[in-house]
């Protein structure tokens, strides 16, 4: 079993910034990987950010390149989504999602490759 929580969410206008942070615990989470995606109201979940282990290959949906930044901090388990420029646009729930590691890596756009997910941090950007 592998335990995300969230936290970071929050109320902001838009064009201002916000550090969402995803804590992973249990057993095997050092053999996992950690990314983010989103749900909007009235939509479906989707891919939002994605690194390799190394936080050396980043991958962005299209709507938030240039303006969301992924990292990691390995030794404490820690995946981090830095939003600056948010738009309306952007509001919606956000998850941290686990995937076992491979070999090779490859951005994992698909929600169903992920096994475990957060609860997830509300973000809503006023206009």
């Amino acid at each position: 079993q592998v335990q995300l929580v969230e936290s970071g969410g929050g109320l902001v206008q838009a064009g201002g910034s916000l550090r969402l942070s995803c804590a992973a615990s249990g057993r095997t989470s050092t053999t996992y990987l950690q990314d983010w995606f989103r749900q909007a109201p009235g939509k479906e979940r989707e891919f939002v950010a994605a690194s390799s282990r190394s936080g050396g290959v980043t991958y962005y949906t299209d709507s938030v390149k240039g303006r969301f930044t992924i990292s990691r901090d390995n030794v404490k388990n820690k995946v981090y989504l830095q939003m600056n420029s948010l738009k309306p646009e952007d509001t919606a729930v956000y998850y941290c999602a686990a995937r076992r590691s491979s070999a090779s890596w490859y951005p994992g756009i698909n929600p169903a490759t992920y096994e475990y997910w957060g609860q997830g941090t509300q973000v809503t950007v006023s206009s």
